[in-house]
C-alpha cells in the first residue's frame, strides 16, 4: 500500500495555497483527508500525545486514512539518563497513541535522531531497542548524520525489524544521503527540501524547510518510490517543507506522477 502526504496539516499559510478561505482549522482534517491518506503528526514531538485528542483526529478521517506519529523529543534528543525516566517517557506515549492503535489508524512511529546523535555502539544499541521499547506500532528511525548512512546500520536495523526513514535533503557532506533503502515492513519516505543555504543559517526554523521541489526532482525518486514499494508492504511519502503549503502541493504533484491521483 502506498500513501502520500504531509508532515504535519494544521498550518493557517496553507490557506488560499490547499485550504479555500475562510475554512475554519477544525475543518482540515477532515479536508486534508479527501486528497491525501495519510498524514505525519509532527506536534507529538513537542508534547507528548493525549489519548483525547488523538481519538478525536482518528474519528475525522476516513477508513484506509493513516497516521504516522512523531516520538517525543524526550525519545530522540533529551533521553533521560536514568532507566525510570525513559520508561515513564515511552509509557506516555503508549498511553497517548493508544486509541489509533486500537482504531487500527496508526502506520507507525517516526523516531527521528539529530545530527548530533553519532554512530556509536550504545546509540545503535538503542536504536535496536526501539521496536521493544514500544511493541504497540512499527518503529521507523530517521538519522540526520551522514556517519549512519553504511551497510551495518541497515542491517542491524533489518535484525531488529525496525524500518529506515529515507531523506531528500540538501547536498551537505555531513548530512545523510539521498538513498533508497527498506529494512522492515515499511518503508519510509521524508522530503525536507534542498534549501541548503538556509539549512544551517537561519533565524527561523521554518527557513530551513521553505523549498518547492520541481518536477525534475520529484521524478528523480518514482523508479525508487515504485522499487521500495515492491520490497515493503506500506510505503510512505511524507512531505516536510511545509512553509506557505508546497509539502501539499508537491504531495498533490507526487500522486500524479505516481498514477494516484
Amino acid at each position: 500500500m502506498l500513501y502520500v502526504g504531509t508532515a504535519g496539516f494544521s498550518y493557517p499559510d496553507w490557506t488560499g495555497v490547499f485550504y479555500p478561505e475562510g475554512m475554519k482549522s477544525l475543518d482540515f482534517l477532515k479536508f486534508y483527508a479527501e486528497e491525501f491518506n495519510c498524514v505525519e503528526l509532527d506536534f507529538t514531538y513537542y508534547r507528548q500525545p493525549v489519548p483525547k485528542t488523538m481519538e478525536a483526529m482518528a474519528r475525522k478521517v476516513p477508513e484506509g486514512f493513516r497516521f504516522t506519529v512523531k516520538a517525543h523529543r524526550t525519545m530522540t534528543h533529551e533521553v533521560p539518563d536514568s532507566p525510570e525516566g525513559l520508561g515513564r517517557e515511552f509509557a506516555a506515549f503508549a498511553e497517548g497513541v493508544r486509541p489509533m492503535v486500537e482504531m487500527g489508524v496508526l502506520g507507525c512511529i517516526l523516531y527521528q535522531f539529530p545530527w548530533g546523535f553519532r554512530y556509536t555502539g550504545e546509540n545503535l544499541e538503542y536504536v535496536r531497542s526501539l521496536s521493544e521499547r514500544l511493541p504497540m506500532a512499527p518503529a521507523v528511525v530517521e538519522f540526520r548524520n551522514a556517519e549512519w548512512a553504511k551497510d551495518p546500520v541497515y542491517k542491524a536495523l533489518k535484525d531488529s525489524g525496525t524500518g529506515f526513514c529515507c531523506v531528500d535533503e540538501p547536498d551537505l557532506k555531513s548530512l545523510f544521503p539521498r538513498v533508497s533503502v527498506v529494512t522492515s515492513g515499511i518503508a519510509y519516505l521524508r522530503f525536507h527540501g534542498r534549501n541548503a543555504a538556509k539549512w544551517w543559517s537561519h533565524k527561523e526554523a521554518w527557513e530551513r524547510y521553505d523549498y518547492l521541489y520541481s518536477d525534475d526532482e520529484l521524478k528523480s525518486w518514482i523508479p525508487k518510490v515504485r522499487e521500495m514499494d515492491t520490497e515493503a508492504d506500506e510505503i510512505y511519502v511524507l512531505y516536510n517543507n511545509c512553509h506557505r503549503g508546497q509539502a501539499a502541493l508537491n504531495a498533490r504533484r507526487m500522486k500524479e506522477l505516481l498514477d494516484l491521483a
